[in-house]
């Protein structure tokens, strides 16, 4: 069931980028698109629906790093979550991301990208919509339910859009003038109410796993409302916040997994837990492996590891140092960055499932050592660790360029814990402090559950976090026993609790420019990491045009009538 979606997506791609080899395809219709003879079936709506869908993980067989499903470069390097990692010259755009240098030419060709596999989504989306309208064969329940499917992912692509630029052009089925202004429509509104077109069509469950569902709608739309509400966009309240994902919660299908790396796992990653997710697949046939995790794939620890390469989107001392908690197990919040963590300090277990640190196993391909850094002095002594795949396992590609990091891990879009801290953060500004605790707690509790052990299988990798076999760290976490009481203080624990749960995932960044404490935030950690990465010297800051990633200039031109551009520039670019 797993390659569902990238199986499927492989053959509709491959088709609709079919070019004859004739001498007189002049005189033919345009090569490389089929008519309507061709795709006017059910079969060939389900596969322009499914190519719809392949483009979650931001690959789809022609874009770079820049545009990943993840944003490990937007979310993540731009925050204080990650470095670029590797070495100075490898990869220099994203360093001109991290140092907050985004007008550069390098900065400029990763945003294309990112724009360019957006867009190639939504076009794929409304060409479904379209094709389906055309095809009177299918069935009306498959009728609205691939309508629902096609409007949750047209959605989902402009709010990733709107996440990084917010003055986006919103496109739909009916629209044929492709060169759109970009601050004629509110582009939030139009995703919230898509999503709630898509969660009233949609059913409540699908037979083929990675199909997206009413409540995935519901859960989605929550997010959307949650990052609107948060900066008073889109029409979007607190109370709406409240209602849809107290909905999800206490209705929906989902649950945590017991332990909280399983859902890092192949084995758990299509749990109760999972709400969105690239199916990742790999060893089935497309002989490139580029089904799997493509746009991540820089993402492993590199030279003597298990890897080889390459050594990217490295953890910062920052956030290593955000695992420390207290003596009674709960986060030290405006403390933790006074000093880096040492062997006695006691941390939260998750930092071990997020983080490879040297003498602490890794999952289960050995013990992190210095020789899996690329350039130690140059980004740190850290490795990512959720996106990895276990050894022994099948889960690696056994084709395609440097085979070792290419993996079927799923890549999560959304997941529960996610969900819990949105309405965990909507019951805060609503003054329901007690319930927003009781949120937090859950996620906290689970935490406690497992921790990484010294174990060479997958199935004994996780232990309890008091365990005798770990000797590499003490782990302690607690739930917040004392009533909350102060409103202040509920938002600084939430706020903590998302950067932990959801560390390297690609959110950090968005969480701050929302909460707008981006500057304050991004400013205080550069002036500490400057003393540690010297490279981070080289940024003059953060600044509040950082507020919004310039639209790609390429763009702006493609975008021109009569000499007017469609497309305005975000302010101060």
């Amino acid at each position: 069931m797993k390659s569902f979606i990238n199986y499927l997506g492989v053959l509709a791609i491959v088709s609709l980028l079919m070019m004859a080899c004739k001498d007189e395809f002049l005189d033919g219709p345009a090569q490389g698109v089929l008519d309507q003879s061709t795709l006017g079936n059910p079969d060939g709506v389900e596969g322009t629906l499914v190519a719809a869908y392949s483009l979650l993980d931001g690959y789809g067989g022609f874009s770079g790093w820049g545009a990943a499903g993840s944003n490990w470069i937007w979310g993540s390097v731009a925050s204080d979550d990650a470095y670029k990692g590797s070495e100075a010259g490898d990869q220099q755009p994203s360093t001109d991301v991290e140092l907050y240098q985004w007008g550069t030419t390098g900065a400029d060709s990763y945003l294309n990208e990112k724009w360019t596999v957006i867009y190639e989504g939504i076009n794929r989306a409304n060409s479904t919509l379209n094709l389906l309208a055309s095809v009177d064969a299918v069935g009306d329940a498959d009728r609205q339910r691939i309508r629902g499917e096609a409007v949750f992912l047209r959605a989902h692509y402009h709010f990733d859009a709107w996440k990084i630029w917010e003055n986006i052009p919103y496109y739909r089925e009916t629209d044929t003038d492709f060169r759109k202004s970009n601050t004629a429509e509110d582009a939030l509104a139009a995703v919230i109410a898509d999503l709630k077109e898509a969660a009233s069509l949609l059913p409540e469950s699908q037979g083929d796993i990675g199909r997206v569902t009413s409540w995935t709608a519901r859960a989605y739309l929550g997010r959307a409302l949650t990052h609107g509400a948060s900066k008073n966009l889109g029409g979007a309240s607190w109370a709406e916040v409240k209602s849809t994902l107290d909905a999800v919660v206490n209705g929906g299908p989902y649950a945590l997994n017991d332990c909280y790396h399983s859902i890092f796992s192949v084995a758990g990653e299509n749990s109760a837990e999972m709400v969105l997710a690239y199916q990742s697949s790999v060893n089935d046939g497309d002989g490139n492996g580029n089904n799997g995790n493509y746009a991540d794939r820089l993402n492993f620890p590199h030279g003597g590891s298990p890897f080889g390469c390459c050594g990217f989107h490295q953890p910062s001392q920052n956030l290593v140092n955000a695992f420390k908690v207290d003596g009674s197990g709960l986060p030290l919040f405006g403390t933790f960055n006074d000093a880096d963590l040492t062997s006695g300090d006691p941390v939260d277990p998750r930092l071990d499932w997020s983080v490879g640190r040297d003498d602490v196993p890794f999952l289960n391909h050995g013990i992190h050592t210095p020789g899996w850094i690329r350039d130690r002095a140059w980004a740190g002594p850290y490795s990512p660790k959720k996106n990895i795949y276990h050894a022994g396992q099948g889960e690696s590609s056994n084709v395609g360029w440097n085979s070792t990091h290419l993996t079927s891990l799923n890549l999560h879009i959304l997941r529960y814990s996610d969900v819990i801290l949105m309405l965990a953060e909507a019951e805060v500004e609503a003054g329901s402090l007690e319930r927003a605790r009781e949120l937090v707690n859950m996620v906290r509790s689970r935490a406690g559950n497992c921790a990484q052990g010294p174990g060479s299988g997958v199935e004994d990798i996780a232990v309890p976090i008091d365990d005798p076999s770990i000797t590499w760290a003490n782990y302690q976490v607690s739930t917040y026993d004392n009533p909350w009481s102060d409103q202040a203080a509920a938002r600084q624990a939430v706020r903590m609790e998302r950067r932990l749960e959801l560390a390297m995932e690609g959110h950090r960044f968005f969480d701050l420019r929302r909460w707008g404490i981006a500057e304050q935030v991004l400013n205080d950690y550069l002036a500490v990491e400057k003393t540690k990465r010297q490279y981070l010297t080289g940024s003059a800051g953060y600044t509040g045009r950082n507020n919004l990633y310039p639209l790609p200039s390429v763009q702006i031109e493609l975008s021109r009538v009569e000499g007017e551009d469609r497309l305005q520039q975000n302010s101060g670019w």
